[in-house]
């Protein structure tokens, strides 16, 4: 939290000996927050008085602890509260930033802030105090956690990240005192996270400075040289500049149009951004200055902008209008590239006051936290939905680096604006896909996608959208989220619906086949069925489960059909329980079913038809198919896996793990095609491959897959094809055709155990 600290005693906390500033340095306390003070204009003299008190307890807390450049700490949380101060954030919001390290680095607790200055000040604070005290495997595992209850605080309250920006923002503005070897890991941090967060909230000041100090410290050379190459490029141009600047003033004046104009210029982290991405050298950058026109009212905007075409030409394709349709942080103005004296490129932007404000301020620009105004229409009102959109995902997604993944997803700044068929704009982030945008909508919708209409015409589910384009989705009761999807999908809410889908539905099927392993295995220490969890039997599965270690039944049956427990040994535990309630093995089934048990298999048999989706998965190393003798083996957290029992790798498995092994057999009438690889050897020729395919039709295989050899062209080519077929039967009778087929030397099944080395 506080990268610039570097408290005396080594450990964060006040030390047993403290050293105390000396006079001067406590004058400079002093009159630093004297000039705080000064910007506390706004508030009433009674939350004057509350920051106060907040600032005395902040400076004794972190009494004797001194910054790395040899000021005393108290120095930074002022700094802090400045910051707050310049965007007007209210009495609770300062109190936070004067305290924000307090718990962190003094040992403070939480309930001795609720004490002094109430809960709401209390979880500002707690909101922006790291994880440090907990215990986490590796560092980016304590980074995402912490992240994701920083985020989580700023979804419920935005004051939350304001004043974490204004601490980033000011360690960053003393960061040449911390020791050189952590800049890198800091400023990294900064650009990569705290940046691209201000910019989506709209705080482009801040933004702008955050990436100019962490290319400043991560690219110091390049930074230096760039600064001197725009320093002599200011000297060169500002007769330029000037002449464009009268120009523009003269033609406004003769409009009668009251306009503010200011210069804007590139900085250096966006020129630098420009030449690496485009490959350009300085002198190609033609747009590092421009100017800003404010102008009262949004028609003037327009207005304006026509004056300023008539000026000078318009550079073809580098109008935007942010007016009309606003970035997604709020951002709003006309963007026009003229081509002013000497063909130099000259970029505008026209906005109003109000624009402006929101520019340059984003959500602090909009500050409306009151008391009598309820915190979900607050923050609706701020227009940051992307702060609600983070509870959404929160929902689904308990693992913080999953989060912190989904979250920066959204994080990127570039944006694109498509339309649903009734014409309302929707703002996704760049490379964004159909699913996306139905995701978007509702997650409902993205549920049940089955097709687009992109403008008219079919595309398939992951097409990219584009500016303006108009999106039609295709819904059906019955259809679910597929799990390519997550191959192409770019937003963090639609990555953690699905995602969550899939482990909720993963989840229900190794219920059911937990509970199927476990009455299987019940059978065979004589007990016809599964006791139920009602009354009588209550006891014992409460037993059971403080055995297993389990929170619940269904958690208990789950870990059973993800293979995290044997069913065998959980069976015999609970026929040990039930013996206590005096019920007694069937002696006829125990005979039977030790009668019939194969030799090799250690828990009960399964019948599969196909039906069984997540749960069970048929190994690509031997593909079975129905008619082949199989095994299922119950991997560690993966579900029930199926091989056939001639597969080189099911045996490997089952002579080190023989007890995770279980006995499955066909049903009668599986209810799905089931995949298989087959080798196919053709003569070189025209229309091989054609005829081969045709043969597969012709045969009802489906083709999921195909590969040939890498090798140039010679008499013979091996093509190898994954083919959906019925059974083994069908299989065999697809052989058949395919050997019947002209050009086709030889076709067979690529073995169980993969006995070509290029098995698909």
């Amino acid at each position: 939290m506080s990268a610039v600290l570097q408290p005396t005693s080594g450990s964060g906390k006040r030390p047993s000996s403290p050293i105390l500033p000396s006079p001067a340095a406590a004058n400079a306390a002093a009159a630093s927050f004297a000039a705080l003070t000064a910007r506390l204009d706004y508030l009433d003299p009674v939350e004057v008085d509350l920051v106060r008190k907040a600032y005395r307890y902040a400076d004794e807390a972190h009494l004797g602890q001194m910054r790395a450049s040899g000021e005393p700490y108290i120095t930074h949380p002022i700094a802090v509260a400045a910051q707050c101060a310049e965007w007007k954030l209210d009495a609770q919001a300062l109190m936070a930033a004067l305290l924000h390290d307090s718990m962190e680095d003094c040992g403070v607790t939480k309930p001795q802030l609720i004490e002094r200055f109430g809960s709401a000040v209390a979880d500002l604070v707690d909101g922006l105090t790291k994880l440090d005290k907990l215990q986490f495997n590796t560092r980016e595992e304590t980074q995402a956690e912490s992240f994701r209850k920083m985020l989580l605080a700023m979804a419920r309250d935005v004051r939350v990240i304001l004043v974490k920006l204004a601490d980033r923002t000011h360690n960053m503005r003393t960061l040449e005192d911390v020791p050189r070897e952590k800049w890198n890991r800091i400023a990294g941090e900064t650009l990569d996270i705290y940046a691209p967060i201000a910019h989506r909230l709209g705080l482009n000041n801040t933004y702008r400075e955050l990436q100019e100090l962490s290319f400043r410290y991560l690219r110091p050379w390049r930074y230096a040289v760039l600064s001197k190459a725009v320093s002599r490029a200011r000297s060169r141009r500002r007769d330029l500049i000037q002449k464009v600047h009268r120009d523009v003033e003269n033609a406004f004046d003769a409009a009668g149009l009251a306009v503010r104009i200011a210069g804007r210029e590139k900085t250096l982290y966006s020129i630098y951004k420009k030449m690496d991405e485009k490959h350009l050298s300085f002198a190609q950058v033609t747009d590092i200055y421009g100017f800003r026109i404010v102008v009262p009212t949004v028609t003037d905007c327009y207005t304006a902008m026509g004056v300023l075409h008539q000026l000078y030409k318009p550079v073809p394709g580098r109008f935007k209008d942010h007016i009309a349709i606003p970035k997604i942080n709020g951002y709003q103005s006309l963007h026009t590239t003229l081509v002013g004296p000497s063909g130099v490129n000259v970029e505008f932007q026209l906005r109003t006051e109000a624009m402006h404000l929101v520019a340059e301020s984003g959500v602090a620009a909009h500050w409306l936290y009151k008391a009598s105004v309820p915190q979900e229409e607050n923050t609706e009102r701020l227009g940051t939905k992307w702060l609600q959109s983070l509870l959404d995902i929160q929902n689904e997604t308990r693992d913080a680096a999953e989060f912190w993944d989904h979250v920066k997803i959204d994080l990127f700044p570039d944006a694109v604006y498509v339309f649903t068929p009734k014409s309302q704009i929707l703002a996704l982030p760049r490379g964004a896909t159909v699913v996306d945008f139905a995701y978007s909508i509702h997650s409902d919708v993205g549920d049940h996608t089955v097709a687009a209409r992109i403008n008219g015409a079919q595309v398939p589910l992951r097409t990219e959208l584009k500016n303006g384009d108009v999106v039609e989705v295709v819904t059906a009761p019955v259809s679910t989220p597929n799990p390519a999807w997550l191959g192409f999908v770019r937003t963090g809410r639609a990555r953690s619906k699905i995602r969550h889908h899939l482990k909720t539905l993963a989840q229900a099927e190794s219920q059911q086949l937990g509970e199927k392993l476990l009455a299987q295995a019940l059978r065979a220490e004589g007990m016809e069925k599964l006791p139920p969890d009602d009354d009588t039997y209550h006891a014992i599965w409460e037993k059971l489960l403080r055995f297993t270690g389990n929170k619940s039944r269904a958690e208990l049956l789950t870990d059973l059909g993800l293979g995290k427990r044997i069913a065998g040994i959980v069976a015999k535990r609970l026929m040990t329980l039930l013996g206590e309630l005096g019920e007694k093995p069937d002696a006829l089934l125990l005979s039977r079913e030790r009668f019939t048990a194969h030799e090799n298999v250690s828990q009960g048999g399964l019948t599969l038809d196909g039906s069984e989706n997540a749960s069970v998965q048929f190994a690509s190393c031997c593909r079975p198919v129905p008619g082949d003798p199989i095994l299922g083996y119950l991997g560690r957290g993966e579900g029930l896996v199926v091989h056939a029992t001639d597969c080189a790798i099911a045996k490997r498995l089952q002579h080190k793990d023989s007890e995770r092994f279980i006995g499955v057999e066909w049903s009668d009438e599986p209810v799905r095609a089931f995949e298989t690889g087959i080798l196919v050897t053709v003569a070189n020729g025209k229309g091989a491959l054609a005829r081969v395919a045709a043969a597969l039709a012709n045969a009802e295989a489906d083709i999921t897959h195909v590969d040939m050899d890498d090798e140039r062209a010679q008499d013979a080519t091996d093509l190898r094809f994954v083919v959906s077929v019925r059974d083994r039967v069908h299989l065999e009778s697809v052989l058949r055709n395919l050997k019947r087929t002209p050009s086709v030397m030889n076709a067979q099944r690529i073995r169980p155990g993969g006995t070509d080395p290029r098995v698909v």
